[in-house]
């Protein structure tokens, strides 16, 4: 019966070739159309006619297992008449593919056909001769938008924070949070830099941006230092974090982890050592007053002896790091912004102290180093939180 099927279409019967569909017959003709039955297949296979009236089609080979039968067919063809919208060429083709028919009670199921369309579309001048001059440049061009896609897509992994700032969120939950900096020429300064397994996601996210220009931690802990090592850009911190950033141990010495809940005191220590990246090579320090990338440095000392925040007088956003949490660190669930959690701090109360002079400054919106942002009435929130 396929014999016969290919038969007719070699003589352009359309008729004869309807005839060997089931009603529901799926035809699908990668790349070109999807028809239904006999009506479906009788309507393509007239339109091909009248654009190519010499159509002439030879098989060249068949298997066939089961239900399935398969056909490698050439074909020739001069396009004289209108094919779908486009105009006749006059140009004469040449082709091949391959169809894979499912027969049941002698008519055609479905039939999965896969023609050369590059090879059409050169032949019928939509595209340039393969090597060609102008292909080449279609190329270029292609790439080129090709280039700017990349660009655009790797910009989507980032969320805008506000004019030149942009935020990667990372880890498992997604709470760890890097900020990016758009420098005034060109490329960025990170603001803390999450755990080790965001090395490579930062650093894609940093080269449509112009790549990293410096990193500045907002203190030496390991879930805010872990990418530091792996950038190749040098790395800030201040002075008081310095000796535990270089030391890279996963603990700080004041850490008591014994004060989490079960189950949280037994993972823990075994989620630090997998955050860590080890000892990070420190090119120099900032410190209370200083600039970085149109932000003043903040000292905010209590939860880690260096911790700071970068705050922008023009639209008074801070960017906290750890000076409060807005994270649950037991569950990593949301919560309203409090110190962190005792076992972590090096000093609550001046960690308190700390969030009363971060609220002083008035700040529009807090985003902090986990989940966030903190916005509203963000004093009124920070002098709960400090109180907490």
């Amino acid at each position: 019966m396929v014999n016969d099927y290919f038969s007719a279409l070699s003589r352009r019967d359309v008729e004869a070739m309807a005839g060997y569909w089931a009603p529901d017959g799926q035809e699908h003709i990668a790349s070109q159309v999807d028809a239904v039955g006999p009506q479906g297949v009788r309507a393509y296979f007239t339109d091909l006619f009248t654009a190519f009236p010499d159509f002439a089609l030879t098989v060249q080979t068949t298997v066939a297992e089961d239900d399935k039968v398969a056909v490698h067919w050439k074909a020739s063809a001069t396009m004289t008449g209108p094919l779908w919208t486009l105009e006749p060429t006059g140009a004469h083709i040449e082709l091949e593919g391959i169809d894979l028919l499912t027969v049941a009670d002698g008519l055609i199921v479905r039939n999965d056909a896969v023609p050369d369309s590059m090879a059409l579309a050169r032949q019928l001048g939509l595209v340039p001769e393969a090597g060609s001059a102008l292909e080449q440049r279609m190329f270029a061009a292609f790439n080129v938008g090709t280039k700017a896609t990349r660009r655009i897509a790797a910009k989507s992994d980032l969320e805008r924070v506000a004019d030149g700032v942009w935020l990667l969120r990372g880890g498992v939950p997604h709470v760890m949070n890097v900020y990016f900096i758009e420098d005034e020429g060109g490329g960025v300064t990170l603001f803390d830099a999450g755990i080790a397994q965001m090395t490579g996601a930062v650093a894609t996210a940093a080269e449509p941006l112009g790549g990293i220009n410096r990193v500045v931690l907002g203190h030496a802990d390991v879930d805010h230092r872990g990418a530091a090592a792996g950038l190749g850009a040098p790395v800030f911190c201040h002075p008081a974090d310095r000796a535990a950033a270089e030391e890279g141990h996963p603990q700080r010495d004041y850490h008591r982890i014994e004060l989490l809940r079960i189950p949280s005191r037994w993972i823990y220590p075994r989620l630090l050592e997998f955050w860590n990246s080890g000892p990070i090579e420190i090119a120099g320090t900032v410190d209370e007053g200083d600039e970085v990338s149109g932000f003043r440095v903040v000292h905010l000392p209590g939860h880690a002896p260096g911790l700071i925040a970068l705050f922008r007088e023009r639209d008074r956003l801070a960017l906290t790091t750890d000076c409060f949490y807005m994270v649950d660190a037991d569950t990593s669930r949301p919560q309203p912004p409090a110190p962190a959690f005792d076992a972590f701090n090096q000093d609550t109360a001046q960690a308190r102290e700390s969030i009363r002079k971060l609220a002083a400054l008035d700040p529009a919106a807090c985003w902090p180093g986990h989940l966030g942002p903190l916005a509203g009435d963000v004093r009124a929130q920070l002098e709960r939180a400090a109180g907490a």
